[in-house]
């Protein structure tokens, strides 16, 4: 081309040579913004260009979503080289042909007509609107997978069940056997998931996944796909490469019985970290995967990817919440001819830390404080508040040997004054034993209550009594008035239980239920070690996983001289 003929394609003269175009010309921007259609083209999408240019393709054509165009758009996105699709357009009720590319590193270029003029003809009877029956059902099962894929990885948070979940839908659907992989936290193999569609090979595939040795050469699509960002295909798996893998004849003859022959490597990423793949796996005389098979594999990757990445946020946030909560619960002390025992257990149905804390310490003057309490809430935030909670309690109740209602009084009073914010129940016992106690071993327990669950008097000879008192309004309710102390006289061997809600509330239970059940448990547990007792509690009662985080704090007082 002259330099006078180049001269003369300016952008004016170029866009005018576009809009001429029979065919649809359209440009997207990295975040899918439409930068440019000309009139063909959304005449073809039934738009006018206006509507379309500036704007977000997934708003201003919302539905795209999930149709088999939209995956052919996020294939065409990662393939490295130009695609091609023809298929029905149920949207504007036509046969479109379109081939896309990447061109200036991020825009995508597509051009698309109405299919005919010496295109492959898909079978159409009647008229345009009565697209082929096969076409027309396959594209309606693709839409209803995909739809199931979106719906069953949004009712969990926990990150191997939605592996699972993920590797259970791709094997029923794209694939003989699937797999995914996740990244770890430090960068290294994270969790793993796989599922295989036939019964019979479940445990071959098992051995297999279990046994194989990472990080060998057959591994090296994975590495590619993550690497990249965008799927992997292997056509035809070289055995010789797999071999290095397999380190015994167990796992090898498992391989074998799998007949694996090609897999595609689809990388899961959401907000803008590749952190897994999802490989997908054919045996036997299964072809490899096409290019409409990859595109929908590529869409249930996104759509797999969104909630896992979910999962992994939530666990990230739950183990901060974790690590808070068991900093601040610290192992409790061991004063003489006391013994004392504490147990924590996080929920596990919804995974969620709450608020729940015991504290158990010396005060200057000899005396043992004991504290339980649960913070309104069951997330980050509680976990934070009860943080908070606990360490002015503990500072206040060191700083003078006040009365356990005289302490929950000055704690009401600076998180008013702090302006906290925060809800909770909590019971404060003071352990005593005055100089005319110690000869017969005999102490006093001193407590008060802030809405919290009474305590339970375990005796040696079995009796179980409840140290009920009428309740008492939370720390940081919004009112004023005197607390109240209440006194119980201990005997050696007497021990002492303080629980939160999620122990006697599990299984949905009352309260005045659950205490008895707790009640009739501690009875038959008089002869444990109070280290036993506490386990055998959570085991007896907490059947299952925990609806709701639980506290235990049980001290027993002269144990050894009990015992003889």
């Amino acid at each position: 081309m002259s330099e006078s003929v180049a001269a003369r394609l300016e952008p004016n003269v170029l866009a005018a040579v576009l809009e001429a175009l029979p065919d649809g010309v359209a440009l997207f921007d990295a975040d899918w913004r439409i930068c440019y259609i000309n009139a063909a083209g959304a005449a073809l999408l039934e738009r006018q260009a206006g509507e379309l240019i500036g704007r977000g393709i997934w708003v201003a054509l919302p539905e795209l979503a999930g149709s088999i165009f939209h995956s052919f758009l996020l294939r065409a996105r990662g393939a490295g080289a130009p695609v091609t699709w023809q298929g029905f357009y149920a949207p504007a009720d036509r046969w479109v042909s379109a081939t896309a590319a990447v061109v200036d590193d991020d825009l995508l270029q597509i051009t698309f007509r109405q299919a005919g003029d010496g295109l492959t003809e898909p079978a159409v009877t009647g008229s345009r609107g009565e697209p082929a029956a096969a076409e027309s059902v396959a594209d309606r099962d693709r839409l209803r997978f995909l739809a199931e894929v979106s719906e069953a990885m949004i009712t969990t948070l926990d990150t191997g069940e939605s592996a699972t979940r993920l590797a259970e839908l791709a094997a029923r659907r794209l694939c003989d056997w699937a797999m995914v992989a996740l990244v770890g936290e430090d960068g290294g193999a994270g969790e793993e998931a796989w599922s295989h569609r036939d019964p019979a090979r479940r445990g071959d595939l098992d051995t297999y996944v279990r046994g194989r040795l990472r990080d060998a050469v057959d591994d090296a699509a994975m590495v590619d796909a993550l690497l990249s960002g965008e799927p992997v295909q292997v056509s035809s798996i070289d055995q010789e490469e797999v071999a290095p893998s397999l380190p015994d004849e167990e796992v090898r003859a498992a391989w074998r019985r799998l007949e694996t022959t090609s897999c595609t490597i689809v990388p899961l990423r959401a907000r803008g970290e590749t952190f897994g793949v999802l490989a997908l796996l054919n045996t036997g005389a299964r072809p490899a995967h096409t290019e409409a098979e990859i595109a929908t594999a590529v869409e249930a990757a996104r759509r797999g990817a969104l909630a896992l990445d979910n999962a992994r946020l939530y666990g990230r946030q739950l183990k901060v919440a974790e690590t808070l909560q068991h900093s601040l619960l610290t192992p409790p002390p061991q004063p003489d001819r006391l013994q004392i025992a504490v147990r924590y257990r996080p929920a596990a149905v919804h995974q969620q830390v709450g608020g729940d804390w015991y504290d158990a310490f010396q005060q200057p003057d000899g005396a043992t404080l004991l504290v339980i309490g649960d913070v309104v809430g069951h997330d980050v935030d509680a976990a934070a508040a009860m943080g908070q909670v606990r360490s002015i309690m503990r500072g206040i109740a060191y700083d003078r040997p006040e009365s356990p209602a005289q302490v929950l009084s000055r704690v009401d009073g600076v998180l008013t004054g702090l302006a906290i914010g925060t809800l909770a129940t909590a019971l404060i016992a003071r352990l005593e034993q005055p100089v005319e106690l110690a000869g017969s071993g005999l102490r006093t327990l001193r407590w008060s209550s802030a809405g919290h669950l009474p305590p339970l008097l375990l005796c040696p000879d079995g009796r179980v009594q409840v140290l009920d008192n009428l309740p008492e309004r939370l720390l940081g309710a919004d009112s004023t008035g005197p607390r109240t102390d209440h006194e119980a006289l201990l005997h050696p061997g007497d021990t002492v239980v303080f629980y939160t809600d999620g122990l006697i509330e599990h299984g949905h239970t009352g309260i005045d239920e659950g205490i008895a059940r707790l009640t009739g448990a501690l009875a038959q547990l008089r002869d444990a070690d109070l280290e036993e007792l506490c386990d055998r509690l959570l085991s007896r009662i907490v059947t299952g996983r925990a609806d709701d985080d639980i506290a235990i704090l049980a001290v027993r007082c002269d144990p050894e001289e009990s015992r003889g």
